[in-house]
Parts: C-alpha cells; sequence; structure tokens
C-alpha cells in the first residue's frame, strides 16, 4: 500500500505474555525508542509508562489494557499493553479484536508457558498477525534454542529467526527466501528464476505474515535494551493494515473497552475501521445484538423483527496515550479513539456501517458474595458495581433480592483483590468478598410447553411457549412463530423483549437458564384490560411451568486442557486428570515428554496448577482455557449443598392466575395447562 506524503500509516499492536516474561520492560523500550518518553521506566521502580495506576505499581503486574501513541519513521503505532494474569484474560482479549498485528513475548528461560498457548490461540483464532520476541537473554540459563523448539513444536512451525536477518536493512537473507518459498508457490518460482529484488521479497514476507503463514521472531533483552531495534524495524516494514483503502467507505468502528472519568462520564474506547469518525456525528448501534440468540422464523408479516436500534451524537473524541490525552476534531480509518456521547455501547460492539457484536471465549466460571459496610446504601454500592460492571461486562452483578445480597462473576482470588482496591480508590468503599464458588448453570433435556396466563381483576395476558433443549454454549435462543393475528408484532416483541431482561432460575439450584430454544407459539391479549406487565406475568409463569415439566439437567464449567510432562510424572498426571473426573485423548509421547489433551471440571481443578507445578519441578507445562458448560459430575451432591427451594423463590412462579366471579385466584402449574383460554397445538 502507498500512502500519500504526510499520511501515517496507523497500526494497532497488541503486546502479550506470561506474567514476568517482560512485557511492559519491552513496551518501556519501545516508547523510548520511539522518542514518546525520554526516560525507560521499570516495573520494579513502579514508574512504567503504561502501568500508571496506584493498583499496577503496587502489585507489580499489568491489570487494565492501556495505550500509548508511538510515532516511528511512516508509521504510527498504537500499542496496547494487555495484562498477562489469567484473572484478567477478558481485558486482553477484548483488545485483540481490534488489532493489525501482535507481539508475544517469551522469557528465554521459562520458554512457552501456560498462558502463552492461550493467547497463542485467541491470535490464531481472530487472524491476527504475529510476532515473536524471545527476552531476558541476558539471563542466567537463558536458552534461546530450546525455546525455539518449543515455539515450533507448541506453537507453530512457521516460525523463522529474523534476529539477524540482513533484509530488514535491504539486503538479501537466501534462507528467509527459502523459507517464504516453501509456503507459496508463487514464491517457490520466483525463487528457483532469482527474479525478486529484496523489495519483492520484503513484501512478500508481508504478506505471509498476514495471511498467518509466517511469524517472524526476534530476540534479545528488553532490561539491556537488545534487539528492541530490530524487531522496531521488523514491525515497521513488515506489517503493513490496508486501513487508507477504507477510508472514502462509510464510518464503522468497533469498540474495545468501556472506562468512566474522574467525573463518572462514560468513556468509550474504539477503532476506527473504515470512513471517518468527526464531532457532532450521529452514529448507529443495534443495542441488543450479541446478547441473546435470535432466530425469527417468522413474524406476523413475514418479516425478522430488527434488533433495537440506538442513534447517539458524538460530543469528544481524544487520542489517548498513557495518562495523557488530546482533544481531536475527527479520526481517520486505522485510529484507537476514546469518544463520549455513546451511553449503551459495550466492549465488542459494532458501530455504523458494522452492526455485530464480537462473542468472547474467555468467561468468568467462579461467583462471590460482596460483603460490604451496612452504614453503606445497598443502592450506592450497587451503582458503583454497574459502574464496574459497565467496564467489564463479565462481573455480571446480580442482587439477590430475596436474600439482600450483591453477588459478582469473576475470574479468580486476584481479580477480588484488585476489586477491592478499585472500590476504595473509585468509590470511598471498604469492601470484601466471600470465597469464590462455582458457577453452576441449568438446562433441559426434553422438549416441552409451558403455558402462562395471568388475569387478575381488570388484567388479562396468555402465553404459550415450546421449550427445546439447545446446542451447548447456544445461550438462551428465541423464535417466533406465532401469528399476527393471535397476537400484534409489537406484543410479539415484547415477549421476547421479557424472556431476555434477566436471567431465568433454573428448578434445581436457582442457577441460570443456559442452551434452551424457547419458540412463541401464541398468545391473547384483551383489548380493554391488558395493561403494561400483564405479558411480562405471562411470559414468566409460562417459561417456569415449561420447566416444571421437563427434565432438567445441571451443567458445571470445564476447562480444556493441554499439558506437557516428563515420561517419569506421566503415571500420576493420568490418575490426577481420573480422580478429578476429566477424560482425554491418547497420549503422545515425544522426545522424553508427554503430551495430553482433554476436558476436566472446574470445580475439581482449579487449585491444580499449583500442585502440577510442584509434581513437576517448574519443567512441565500447563494450559488451561474455558472449554463451555457440560453435565456436573456431581449433579445430586451440588443440589442437596444448594437447598433451592424452588416454590420459594420469590422472582418466579409456575402458577397462573385465573379470574372468577371478579377475582383473581391461583392455579397451580399441574392444573393450570386445562384451563387455557387457547385451545393448544397438538
Amino acid at each position: 500500500m502507498t500512502k500519500g506524503a504526510g499520511q501515517p500509516m496507523y497500526k494497532t499492536i497488541g503486546l502479550f505474555a506470561h506474567v514476568d516474561a517482560g512485557k511492559t520492560t519491552l513496551a518501556e523500550q519501545l516508547l523510548f525508542h520511539t522518542g514518546t518518553i525520554k526516560q525507560r521506566g521499570r516495573v520494579d521502580h513502579r514508574d512504567a509508562y503504561l502501568d500508571n495506576h496506584e493498583i499496577e505499581k503496587a502489585r507489580g503486574i499489568t491489570v487494565f489494557a492501556d495505550q500509548a501513541i508511538l510515532p516511528y519513521k511512516q508509521s504510527v503505532l498504537q500499542v496496547i499493553d494487555t495484562p498477562g494474569h489469567v484473572d484478567f484474560s477478558p481485558e486482553m482479549e477484548r483488545a485483540i479484536q481490534v488489532l493489525d498485528g501482535a507481539v508475544v513475548i517469551l522469557s528465554a528461560v521459562e520458554g512457552v508457558q501456560g498462558h502463552t498457548e492461550t493467547v497463542w490461540q485467541l491470535l490464531r483464532k481472530h487472524g491476527v498477525p504475529t510476532f515473536l520476541f524471545i527476552n531476558k537473554m541476558d539471563r542466567t540459563g537463558a536458552d534461546k534454542s530450546r525455546v525455539l523448539e518449543e515455539i515450533r513444536r507448541q506453537l507453530t512451525p512457521d516460525v523463522y529467526d529474523c534476529t539477524d536477518s540482513r533484509l530488514l536493512s535491504g539486503g538479501a537473507d537466501p534462507r528467509l527466501e527459502e523459507f517464504a518459498a516453501e509456503r507459496d508457490e508463487r514464491y517457490l518460482e520466483a525463487y528457483l528464476s532469482g527474479s525478486y529484488s529484496s523489495g519483492d521479497w520484503m513484501n512478500a514476507i508481508g504478506e505471509l505474515l498476514n495471511s498467518g503463514r509466517l511469524f517472524p521472531l526476534f530476540s534479545g533483552s528488553a532490561l539491556q535494551d537488545e534487539g528492541v531495534q530490530e524487531m522496531l524495524e521488523g514491525i515497521d516494514q513488515l506489517l503493513k493494515p490496508d486501513h487508507a483503502a477504507q477510508e472514502s467507505e462509510a464510518f464503522a468502528g468497533r469498540v474495545y473497552k468501556i472506562r468512566h472519568d474522574e467525573n463518572g462520564v462514560r468513556v468509550t474506547y474504539l477503532k476506527v475501521l473504515s470512513g471517518r469518525l468527526r464531532i457532532r456525528d450521529e452514529i448507529a448501534y443495534n443495542l441488543d445484538l450479541g446478547i441473546e440468540r435470535v432466530e425469527e422464523e417468522r413474524t406476523g408479516d413475514g418479516e425478522r423483527t430488527p434488533a433495537s436500534t440506538v442513534i447517539e451524537k458524538i460530543t469528544h473524541i481524544r487520542l489517548v496515550s498513557g495518562h495523557k490525552a488530546k482533544t481531536v476534531d475527527e479520526a481517520a480509518a486505522g485510529q484507537l479513539v476514546a469518544v463520549t456521547g455513546l451511553s449503551e455501547a459495550a466492549a465488542g460492539q459494532g458501530l455504523g456501517a458494522l452492526r455485530d457484536r464480537s462473542n468472547y471465549d474467555m468467561v468468568p466460571a467462579l461467583t462471590a458474595k460482596v460483603f460490604y459496610d451496612q452504614a453503606l446504601a445497598v443502592k450506592d454500592v450497587l451503582r458503583a458495581f454497574r459502574l464496574l460492571e459497565a467496564e467489564d461486562q463479565t462481573l455480571k452483578v446480580l442482587w439477590e433480592e430475596q436474600l439482600q445480597e450483591i453477588h459478582i462473576h469473576v475470574m479468580g482470588v486476584i481479580q477480588l483483590e484488585v476489586l477491592e482496591q478499585l472500590a476504595k480508590e473509585r468509590f470511598g468503599m471498604t469492601l470484601s468478598f466471600g470465597q469464590p464458588e462455582i458457577l453452576y448453570k441449568e438446562t433441559i433435556a426434553s422438549t416441552v410447553r409451558g403455558y402462562g396466563h395471568f388475569e387478575p381483576l381488570r388484567h388479562y395476558a396468555e402465553v404459550h411457549l415450546k421449550l427445546e433443549p439447545g446446542e451447548r454454549g447456544s445461550g438462551i435462543t428465541f423464535v417466533n412463530a406465532c401469528h399476527v393475528e393471535d397476537l400484534a408484532v409489537g406484543t410479539q416483541n415484547l415477549i421476547r423483549h421479557h424472556l431476555y431482561e434477566r436471567e431465568h432460575h433454573g428448578l434445581l439450584t436457582g442457577s441460570p437458564l443456559t442452551d434452551v430454544r424457547i419458540t412463541l407459539l401464541t398468545g391473547r391479549a384483551h383489548n380493554k384490560h391488558t395493561h403494561g406487565g400483564d405479558f411480562r406475568e405471562a411470559v414468566y409463569r409460562a417459561l417456569r411451568q415449561g420447566l416444571e415439566k421437563a427434565d432438567n439437567v445441571l451443567l458445571e464449567p470445564y476447562y480444556d486442557f493441554r499439558l506437557r510432562v516428563g515420561l517419569d510424572e506421566m503415571g500420576r498426571v493420568l490418575s490426577d486428570i481420573q480422580q478429578a473426573h476429566g477424560t482425554f485423548e491418547p497420549p503422545v509421547t515425544t522426545e522424553g515428554y508427554v503430551l495430553l489433551e482433554g476436558r476436566v471440571p472446574v470445580a475439581t481443578f482449579l487449585d491444580y496448577p499449583t500442585e502440577f507445578a510442584a509434581l513437576t519441578h517448574g519443567k512441565g507445562s500447563l494450559r488451561l482455557t474455558f472449554g463451555g458448560y457440560d453435565v456436573c459430575h456431581n449433579a445430586e451432591e451440588v443440589i442437596a449443598r444448594r437447598c433451592y427451594d424452588k416454590n420459594a423463590d420469590p422472582m418466579y412462579t409456575s402458577a397462573s392466575i385465573f379470574c372468577a366471579k371478579g377475582a383473581g385466584f391461583s392455579v397451580p402449574w399441574e392444573e393450570a395447562e386445562r384451563m387455557m383460554h387457547i385451545e393448544k397445538e397438538t
């Protein structure tokens, strides 16, 4: 791509690494080499440019995905320093979807670690061109050849060591040319004929990088400033996102982060993917896409019901670099900006011409209770957590009305400790949390019909639903099979809204309901007596009545694991997995090690990484990634422990309300079906 004079090439680069691989130190060197800072900071000195939150300084780890703008030659690098601790993986994953490229940093001593593999798989899933940097070459025990072999074996065989390549300085690199030729027939012909210049080969390497067929590797020491300049030059010359082609198109953007400023104003961080964004532009986006899955088979008029569209005006645009921000009037394709004016757009949201919403793999498998000083008003505590939830949707703040308790979803204990500090710093609240517990869910294993009727005096609504088991991980899916002659389209949409306005409780433990396909069959309203809220009552009762008749199943979260262990420890590890109710594929033996992949319940494996590290003396490798939900291995035990009384849940009832002689009366779910006013479908 050829840029016009004075037009910078924007490149969004993410930095990724396992904890303590030297990621933030490398970021400091990049900032220094591009003239963004005049003095390098250090994590241990608590003065790193991108770790500017007090929490990060105190802990010496990256918690928030902060960014910096680094001008370099004809490029403007927008570097995002992502968290390396697994508890903050959702923050890292949200950043991935706006990247033009990534740098994965590995320690020359520790090599490929569990989080390294997790990051690598996410980058491959999203097709992000990736560079690798083997850091800490100055450390005792550093072994580049061993780490390079681990990369080829555990990550990709398509890695090429560019540390001493002459290609980046305008010379020839026959080995790199041969490496490229092996990956594309076009380049093979050029290699054999000798028809390519060094510039042609540079473009060829860039194309292979962009298509995920070649991964340049550099090595050195970020602390000693060795190898950093070479990698920076590689990023500048090889990575060339084509944002200029999108300049003339309509505006499209992707939200990747939500924050609130010191005045509590919501700030939306987004990447401009095409067109231009200007102050006072009106931006449209779909509010509910991604929150639920909808399969509209037919509505009354035969058309698909549109998603709820929001149109809001941009009031401020800022370029953010570390703790500094610069106000601008407009932003071009490729730029990262922070804007105000979007009140409901969430991370992953597409804006403008882009109307989809991203789904994320990294989700919590734990839940914890919030303890707060009784002198605090619960509404204030809830308001604070709602702000935090807007910034991190995975928190899923829940208010248990019956118990007067607040519960949140979390990744781990370290995240809870950080939340305690955040609550103190931002809201002046002293909070604590209960011991994290497994977040269970419920589904059904049979197809049933649920009927709900709500008819106290001067109210009327009736709803018929079909409930079917959904695919694992599908959530709640809505299908509309109701005809307009039975219910107006607006009422059908209202029923759909009520099904998604909150999580529904299962009957076994009161855990969230998931993986259910709900079809609206029919319903009835009254021209005079149907009022607001009537269909909410009828829908909830229909859903609950259907669950009463279904085969209910308790689900628990699972890890997908991949581990590497020595032959001597293999027997013990296999035994541990079996005792943890896990399953695994046949072991693969290679060069004195055993590679093993499988699935295991989070509940039985949550603390195993520590035990595994002790067993293998730190030489084994264990990668755990969230593998979704499946049937609970000890359902009866969990159900007994939870002691959930489905008949005492104030949020739900499966009984219906009918009216006779001017008064409403309750009919138990077993008897309600025969009293419905609409004839049941067979």
